[in-house]
């Protein structure tokens, strides 16, 4: 050792380590960041998305600079989508005030029955910050397409009491408007929470 500096062989070895580890480990944190819902990968561009709300205002999707939940479903629905809006406030209030910008949209597949403010008044039960949206088919159709996600009327059912099957995961949209991890019923809203907060 001479001034604090190892000289021989294995000093040198020991320091190319170290510094093999270190670009490795800058590697690893530039990378894309780990989700806790099944991650999207490649994520995947939505493009944007305007729905016409019953105060006659617009609403544009996703929330540019902001990360944007999504779910499609409808407001009679006896299981899955009120159990995923119970589960997204829940998610909202445990993220307090990194909740702020955070857009989450409630959009129905049940354009027959669901009125734009049956669909709005629906989602807002369950926080008065969620927007549920219906579209026209042409926009509700590309949106389901984006997303990948389908929908299918009981054929058999009463023309007033009829339900619809249809994809019960939801989806996270990051601030640039890409699809970047789902959640499947039952995945758990602690899941979406830190997701949200990791993209903040």
């Amino acid at each position: 050792m001479r001034d604090g500096f190892m000289t021989h062989a294995s000093g040198r070895s020991t320091i190319r380590a170290a510094l093999a580890m270190a670009l490795l480990g800058v590697a690893a944190c530039s990378g894309p960041q780990q989700l806790h819902g099944v991650m999207v990968d490649p994520p995947r561009d939505i493009g944007v998305f305007s729905f016409i709300m019953p105060d006659g205002t617009t609403l544009t999707a996703p929330n540019a600079g902001h990360p944007t939940v999504v779910f499609f479903g409808y407001t009679h629905c006896p299981d899955v989508c009120p159990t995923t809006l119970a589960d997204w406030a829940r998610a909202k209030k445990k993220l307090g005030a990194h909740a702020a910008g955070v857009q989450f949209l409630f959009v129905t597949i049940d354009p027959e029955r669901d009125t734009p403010a049956i669909a709005d008044r629906y989602a807002k039960q369950f926080d008065a910050s969620f927007a549920g949206v219906r579209g026209d088919s042409a926009t509700t159709n590309r949106l389901m397409n984006a997303f990948q996600v389908s929908a299918a009327r009981d054929p058999s059912a009463d023309i007033a009491n009829y339900t619809v099957s249809h994809s019960a995961q939801a989806f996270l949209v990051d601030a640039r408007g890409k699809v970047v991890a789902m959640y499947p019923l039952g995945i758990g809203w602690e899941a979406l929470a830190a997701d949200i907060e990791t993209l903040r």
